[in-house]
């Protein structure tokens, strides 16, 4: 009987946690970035080495994007959306290791780190305009659309959930599918195709987080004052 997509078996539990194989890469993938982190930051100098400069580009790549898309100074968002970017990144690439089944391709983790996304716009969105004036936002342009403003803030989390596990997950069956059928060497431009899919993908959701946390913290704009002409 085939087992559904949808579905995790635990490999054991831990009171009443289930353990299952994406927590533990997950995990896996969370301690390798952090040592990269530690290792990559530990003799940090004016005159970069190799490892440091391909930190500083990568850092000052996020710190573009994040201008660009959010239009406000990238410091205080640098750490949530890199991070974020990173782990579904290595993330989606684990699934070329072998044995290995991404985290992405989880339902659980999808929702979950669309979860950290709505937090993250919530809490971005009530430090920088306070909570009153934060609620306020969902009156905009007229109370009578405080309904469909919770609605689209509910569903562009759902939207995020399911573009990110259903490409990494289809990515999956895809490379899975034609290994069995054809073997190692054939699908390795599946391989990389799979590459390429796995970062766009992480590109797009750490771009939609900024875009959300974009809109949180952007100034509401001022309303047009009509012009009176002088009468002669």
């Amino acid at each position: 009987m085939t087992r559904s997509p949808l579905v995790s078996v635990p490999l054991w539990h831990v009171g009443p946690l289930s353990i299952t194989g994406a927590v533990l890469t997950t995990w896996a993938l969370m301690a390798l970035l952090a040592a990269g982190a530690a290792i990559a930051t530990r003799r940090l100098a004016l005159q970069p080495s190799k490892p440091q400069a391909l930190l500083e580009l990568l850092i000052e790549t996020i710190d573009a994007q994040i201008r660009a898309t959010m239009q406000t100074e990238p410091a205080p968002y640098r750490a949530p959306l890199g991070t974020l970017f990173l782990f579904i990144l290595t993330a989606n690439w684990s699934s070329l290791v072998p044995g290995v089944e991404p985290p992405t391709s989880k339902l659980e983790t999808d929702a979950a780190l669309a979860l950290l996304v709505l937090a993250a716009t919530l809490y971005y969105g009530i430090r920088t305009r306070g909570l009153r004036g934060y609620l306020a936002t969902f009156a905009q342009p007229s109370w009578l659309m405080i309904p469909l403003n919770v609605v689209e803030q509910l569903t562009r989390t759902f939207s995020l959930v399911v573009r990110l596990f259903g490409n990494v997950m289809s990515g999956v069956f895809v490379v899975g599918i034609v290994l069995s059928i054809a073997g190692l060497l054939v699908p390795v431009p599946l391989m990389a195709l799979e590459l390429l899919t796995g970062a766009v993908q992480a590109y797009i959701f750490a771009v939609l987080a900024m875009v959300f946390i974009g809109a949180a913290i952007a100034e509401p704009s001022a309303p047009i004052q009509p012009t009176h002409r002088e009468s002669p």
